[in-house]
């Protein structure tokens, strides 16, 4: 999703809009879940305007009074309306038992859920559950929601697809596969990351006109990162003005992930890149990029050399865990640079935790599981508290690589949603890690280069997949892209 709201927020703090918008307009909450409703009707009446028969599925909370609203429109608009509940509608409460009752009023017709049934409808609403869910889903709302999933028809899933956690994007044991999901309010950051991102559709949003005086007293839990413009450079400017990035690593057959950060980093537009890396690799390297400075470096006291004239350090593409690796990776820890740490470097650091201010971390989450000493499963249940856990354990700016890139710093999380599923690849967190240093190089900050990196190097992918598509994408492919967009 790369327009709509830069905000995002957690169900709590959602919650918390509609009691604000609720206070400072002098309205119900029924009231609202009418906006609701008729946002719902407008989309899908834009989207789908050759629809004849609109099918319903209906749970037992807020999320179905919301859907009764829209089956109610769609009555009045002569339209086929099939609303299947998944409850005793009178067992409803509240404003949904209110919506319902409105429903019935235009003579509604109301079955009741049986596994069994055949749907055919033009469109389907997923009105099953709302933000509120916290528990896996079973029984017969998972039987709903295979019926809908294995549906012919456009599926809308209002606010949220049932059985997507509104925090993690997670899901919960199963969830629905939307066409198009409608978020209200505020844009919840599940939505945005980790599996949502293949559930969710298009993302249709609408403020259901909360007032700007509401966002204004809460804090957003997440910022969507947009592209920064880089400044223009001056006509007199030379390559010493942008920066000199060492890059470590490349042990024995890993020559070629330092060769793509070492690439990546000129193509952003650092003034020099160095190489620290094997003996026997360097000439090999240099012959291959003649752009990049490559040196065969065996002991601490030739890498103190090249330290010394960095601008800032990469360590960990291609590095390995051996002696030699461990060598370069103990002297760069105590030169005081600016430092994107990756790969290998990540799994020595997770050996030996340190914190320090002054790096970037980037671990893809099985790296990110070795440095908190969990499982994967764990890291990917909650993204957004992994990520928080790290930078608070390691400081500096942590970086969670994925679908919805996360980056953390003390202050903040921000989600960068560029790429595609052709990045699933090796070398492509190697050109990332480049990328951030390039950034860094020309004197970005480490949590605008992380941030920018990350966008830069998900919409330099989508360049590369716009017209051959995203299957077999190489990570070399990216180059000419990135050149493209750091203009």
């Amino acid at each position: 999703m790369q327009n709509g709201p830069i905000n995002l927020y957690s169900a709590k703090q959602v919650r918390e809009l509609e009691r604000l918008a609720i206070s400072l307009q002098g309205i119900t909450s029924f009231d609202l879940m009418m906006r609701a409703g008729s946002a719902v009707y407008s989309c899908i009446s834009h989207r789908c305007s050759q629809m004849q028969s609109i099918a319903f599925f209906c749970g037992s909370g807020n999320n179905a009074g919301d859907g009764y609203i829209v089956a109610r429109l769609a009555i009045l608009a002569k339209l086929k309306v099939t609303v299947y509940s998944l409850v005793d509608p009178e067992s409803l409460s509240g404003d949904a038992l209110l919506a319902y009752r409105q429903y019935q009023e235009v003579q509604g017709d109301i079955i009741l859920f049986q596994p069994e049934q055949i749907i055919n409808a033009d469109v389907i609403i997923d009105a099953l559950f709302g933000i509120g869910l916290s528990r896996p889903i079973t029984g017969l709302y998972a039987q709903a929601i295979a019926l809908i999933n294995g549906a012919v028809s456009q599926v809308i899933a209002i606010d949220i697809p049932s059985g997507i956690h509104a925090d993690t994007g997670c899901v919960m044991a199963c969830a629905v596969k939307a066409d198009c999901t409608i978020s209200f309010v505020a844009l919840k950051q599940g939505l945005l990351a980790g599996q949502a991102v293949d559930y969710c559709g298009d993302i249709v949003y609408d403020s259901l006109a909360v007032p700007e005086a509401a966002f204004m007293q809460i804090k957003p839990a997440v910022v969507r990162v947009i592209k920064a413009v880089m400044p223009p450079r001056d006509r007199y400017s030379h390559k010493g003005h942008y920066g000199h990035v060492l890059i470590i690593g490349g042990d024995h057959g890993y020559t070629g992930a330092a060769r793509l950060a070492g690439e990546a980093a000129l193509r952003m537009g650092a003034g020099l890149v160095s190489v620290a890396t094997r003996a026997e690799h360097a000439a090999f390297m240099s012959l291959s990029r003649p752009e990049l400075m490559c040196h065969g470096v065996e002991s601490p006291e030739q890498l103190a050399m090249l330290l010394e004239k960095a601008s800032v350090v990469v360590i960990g593409p291609g590095l390995g865990q051996s002696d030699w690796a461990k060598m370069l990776f103990n002297k760069t820890l105590s030169a005081g640079k600016p430092m994107i740490i990756d790969a290998d470097a990540l799994n020595l650091l997770a050996k030996t935790p340190i914190a320090n201010p002054h790096w970037i971390l980037t671990p893809h989450p099985g790296e990110a599981a070795r440095l908190l000493n969990c499982t994967t499963a764990e890291i990917e249940r909650d993204r957004f508290a992994s990520v928080a856990a790290m930078q608070a354990q390691y400081d500096g700016i942590a970086l969670l690589k994925g679908a919805g890139t996360l980056i953390a710093s003390t202050n903040d999380c921000a989600i960068s949603t560029t790429g595609n599923p052709g990045m699933a690849t090796g070398g492509m967190g190697d050109v990332l890690t480049g990328v951030i240093a390039g950034l860094v190089a020309q004197g970005l900050s480490l949590k605008e280069a992380a941030q920018q990196g990350a966008y830069h190097h998900g919409l330099a992918a989508d360049g590369a997949v716009a017209k051959k598509g995203a299957r077999g994408l190489l990570a070399s492919d990216l180059m000419p892209y990135l050149r493209i967009w750091s203009l």
